[in-house]
């Protein structure tokens, strides 16, 4: 499996939760939020810690474009999301 972390710059909660229900109606994709680590509470910063996201190692070409079209939706309205294997 292809496991990711995504995070994109102030992105509120209910957004990263939008991302990630979008992301689950791709068959093949896996996606949650993860909690803020933060130790401090900050109303400008996101209240998540980012993305989880995973492809499934079966999964048909058509469906992980579809995945990585919707990240660039989000990324065209919130700004390039950081994105780290795991």
């Amino acid at each position: 499996m292809t496991r990711f972390s995504i995070t994109y710059p102030d992105l509120p909660l209910a957004i990263y939760r939008e991302l990630a229900a979008h992301l689950r109606q791709v068959r093949g994709v896996a996606a949650e939020v993860l909690p803020q680590t933060s130790q401090q509470f900050d109303y400008n910063q996101s209240q998540a810690g980012g993305l989880l996201m995973e492809y499934d190692p079966n999964i048909d070409s058509r469906e992980r474009v579809q995945a990585e079209a919707i990240l660039s939706y989000y990324s065209e309205i919130y700004g390039t999301c950081d994105r780290q294997i795991r």
